[in-house]
């Protein structure tokens, strides 16, 4: 006799936003009930004063508030370039090499141009330059994919190396001081090429940019003809051309748009942040911002709240470091049962699990 499951699984045929809602809460409930528990077992100290530790390192002063946003802005931004090519379920791992090619345009034209432009001339280059690096190395993978059906996957992460090295070689000829191996801060002395003050905030330039870009991809996505198009051939291709729609065009403009915005958030990280051009530029982002595109769902305005919850936690890793001699790894472990939870509750979201019926 064929014994009987205890539990049945199966797919939710709808479910409301308030449920989606409840689910999701519960999970952040929970996992901040484990991450108490793990933090006392591993260090011995009250979870609530590292959880305000966190708190202190992303929100405990003005300044601190500024660089949570900036950060904010950056990993949202590039998020937001991955939105198309996934929901074509175009699986874009080059967003770090995309963001480097931008990011190194926006350097080339900071060093080369910098003396040579007015200051607006000079910051629409950069953000021109900047935008056609990205595109450019985000069509590439695309054609290969669209005309010979390349695996997208490890041709977009082996052009991530690729792009390192690019940089690495500019880097021979742009370094300062000579022999440092490194770039230094560019035009350090006239701040040609830096993003101005806006509003009187250092970063203002930063969030508006990011912040339109946020407007425009959603409604690119939801109420655009281009935004049907990606959404038909991330279900299938197959049907996709049956309606007509010519998909190695529409893999190669997505692709095209996906590039474009993470190459400008190299030159928001250039321009507006670091003044400066490294392999390191990126920064892991490109990778952290597949987590948040994946988990609002190509959402751009919930991708606003999962970038600044990000970017709170790992703000607060330097503070935990700092305050109680800890590894910045221990916040990493917190961020990691966060997401594991949160990442848990779509499944619970998509499927619902019951006892089986005897």
């Amino acid at each position: 006799m064929k014994k009987e499951p205890f539990l049945k699984m199966s797919r939710r045929e709808k479910i409301s936003w308030q449920k989606r809602l409840m689910i999701r809460i519960a999970a952040l409930i929970l996992s901040l009930l484990v991450c108490a528990g793990v933090i006392f077992l591993l260090v011995r100290m009250n979870p609530f004063d590292v959880y305000k530790a966190i708190w202190d390192g992303a929100l405990g002063s003005e300044r601190r508030i500024w660089i949570t946003i900036r950060d904010t802005m950056i990993l949202l931004c590039i998020a937001i370039g991955l939105a198309p090519a996934f929901k074509m379920r175009f699986w874009n791992i080059g967003a770090e090499g995309q963001i480097l090619v931008g990011g190194a345009c926006a350097a080339a034209a900071m060093i080369y141009a910098g003396d040579k432009m007015s200051p607006v001339l000079l910051l629409v280059v950069m953000f021109v330059c900047s935008a056609l690096g990205g595109m450019i190395w985000g069509m590439i993978p695309a054609v290969f994919k669209a005309y010979w059906n390349t695996n997208e996957t490890l041709f977009t992460l082996m052009l991530n190396y690729v792009a390192m090295q690019i940089v690495t070689f500019c880097i021979v000829f742009w370094e300062n001081p000579k022999g440092s191996n490194t770039v230094g801060i560019i035009n350090q002395s006239t701040q040609a090429g830096w993003l101005p003050e806006l509003f009187g905030q250092k970063y203002g330039w930063n969030v508006l940019i990011v912040l339109v870009f946020t407007v425009v991809m959603f409604i690119y996505l939801k109420y655009s003809k281009h935004g049907y198009e990606i959404s038909v051939v991330g279900e299938s291709e197959n049907t996709a051309r049956y309606a007509g729609i010519r998909v190695k065009k529409v893999i190669i403009r997505t692709m095209a748009i996906s590039g474009a915005i993470c190459g400008i958030a190299g030159f928001v990280i250039v321009s507006g942040a670091s003044h400066t051009i490294s392999t390191a530029t990126a920064d892991g982002r490109g990778f952290t911002a597949i987590i948040v595109a994946w988990l609002s769902k190509f959402n751009t305005f919930i991708m606003l709240a999962v970038s600044f919850g990000i970017v709170f936690m790992q703000q607060g890793a330097v503070q935990i470091a700092t305050q109680y001699g800890l590894n910045e790894n221990a916040s990493d472990v917190i961020l990691g049962i966060i997401l594991f939870f949160l990442i848990g509750a779509e499944f619970f979201i998509n499927y619902k699990v019951e006892r089986a019926k005897k």
